[in-house]
């Protein structure tokens, strides 16, 4: 890395950034473990409680579009911190809210939680930011090691909060476990800041040397992506490939699916078996947290197998796991089935992403934005329509709304079948 002088590696890159993604992820899980609280307080129905837990996932579906393509002309630092700090924001703006207000007080404070909601979520939008800027360190045959470790270590975050909440609330109360997870989040944006390095093209260009001489400089540190230009004509080419859209159906009912069914998980316990909340905050943790595990393991078999295959094989255990949650009645079974949605999901995601560089080699960063921020879009989509199901049938609604997955697993199964069979050449062009 001599004349060049390149600071950070590979290795690097992708730890600060899973690590900072970690961190941000958490905010999926804000309101998930909490929701009964305030809806207890505030007299919220299930459809309402459905939009709490999710309004995270709002701005953590949609800004991911502008600042993943963001990463193909400055790299991923700068965007990735905005984000953060917005995050900060957001859940000390809960805190305080929650420590001034809660419980005697909380009426007319749920258009303020949902804006503070918003901005914590802005942490959540780091994955199509991280997941391009690691992508940018590697070359193309560790692609999947790469986007599986990232996204799998960092999405144990979810898990591990829906786990540590309750036991929190628990100990010191509500407001209290919202100051500890404010200055959790407030250590680990000052971790990226410090440590995160972009991909050597980037800081090479950051020099504003020659176009040619920062490719040239970066291939011999190893790097093999390379963005086509601004941001818009990222989106917008990445948005003409057929394989952008493809892709984001898949990552729409797997990634979107994994984010609500982490918020919705402790709702489900709770009212269709009647767990307490450690219990439903266990339960939950270990379907985030084992998907989370399964998708960083799997990238090196994404990288062996391919992608495509794994993608079938994520989806037919989808159809099989949500069928079984929709007619289970027996908490083994339906611990059983939820284990198999965790699996089936962990695959998916890392095999979508393994795909991208493949579909979409000249707009990575742009496909990127689509594909994660529509796919994460059904972290938002899923749980209000979960709620309104239950809302309608009662107790067995919580176990009819895991047959949204069936559904939509069986259309990607048609798509898998009909379109992603063609080469990645026929559905680039």
């Amino acid at each position: 890395m001599s004349s060049t002088n390149i600071k950070g590696s590979p290795t690097l890159g992708l730890w600060i950034a899973t690590i900072g993604f970690f961190f941000g992820m958490a905010s999926v899980s804000l309101f998930g473990p909490t929701a009964h609280k305030f809806g207890d307080v505030m007299k919220l129905d299930p459809a309402t409680i459905g939009l709490l837990v999710a309004i995270p996932s709002l701005s953590g579906s949609l800004l991911r579009i502008p600042f993943g393509a963001w990463v193909d002309t400055t790299g991923g630092k700068k965007p990735f911190a905005i984000l953060m700090i917005l995050s900060i924001i957001g859940v000390a703006g809960l805190m305080w809210l929650v420590n001034a207000n809660y419980p005697d007080n909380m009426d007319g404070t749920f258009p303020l939680i949902l804006f503070f909601g918003l901005l914590a979520g802005c942490g959540v939008a780091t994955f199509s930011v991280g997941i391009s800027q690691a992508s940018y360190w590697f070359p193309f045959k560790k692609q999947g090691y790469a986007t599986g470790t990232y996204g799998g270590v960092g999405t144990l975050a979810p898990g591990l909060f829906a786990l540590l909440l309750p036991i929190m609330i628990a100990g010191i109360g509500l407001g209290y476990a919202y100051v500890t997870w404010t200055v959790f989040l407030v250590i680990g944006t000052a971790i990226y800041i410090i440590f995160a390095r972009n991909a050597p093209y980037f800081q090479l260009k950051k020099k504003r040397l020659p176009e040619e001489v920062c490719k040239e400089e970066a291939l011999k540190e190893g790097q093999e992506l390379f963005p086509t230009g601004s941001v818009l004509k990222s989106l917008i080419m990445s948005a003409k490939i057929p394989g952008t859209w493809l892709l984001t159906i898949l990552y729409f009912v797997t990634f979107g699916g994994f984010l609500a069914l982490t918020v919705w998980y402790p709702s489900f316990w709770r009212e269709f078996y009647g767990l307490g909340d450690i219990q439903c905050g266990a339960l939950t943790a270990g379907f985030s947290m084992f998907s989370a595990l399964v998708r960083a393991s799997t990238g090196s078999l994404a990288d062996k197998l391919g992608g495509r295959k794994l993608c079938y094989t994520s989806m037919i255990l989808i159809v099989i796991g949500a069928i079984g949650m929709v007619i289970s009645r027996s908490f083994g079974l339906s611990l059983f089935f939820t284990i198999i949605l965790s699996i089936a999901m962990g695959i998916n995601n890392t095999a979508v992403f393994k795909m991208v560089p493949i579909y979409i080699p000249k707009a990575v960063g742009g496909a990127s934005g689509w594909i994660g921020g529509i796919g994460a879009f059904g972290g938002f989509a899923f749980p209000p329509l979960m709620g309104m199901i239950a809302s309608k049938m009662g107790k067995d609604g919580y176990a009819w709304g895991f047959g949204i997955f069936f559904i939509l697993a069986i259309i990607c199964l048609l798509i898998l079948l009909f379109f992603m069979r063609k080469s990645p050449k026929q559905i680039t062009e």
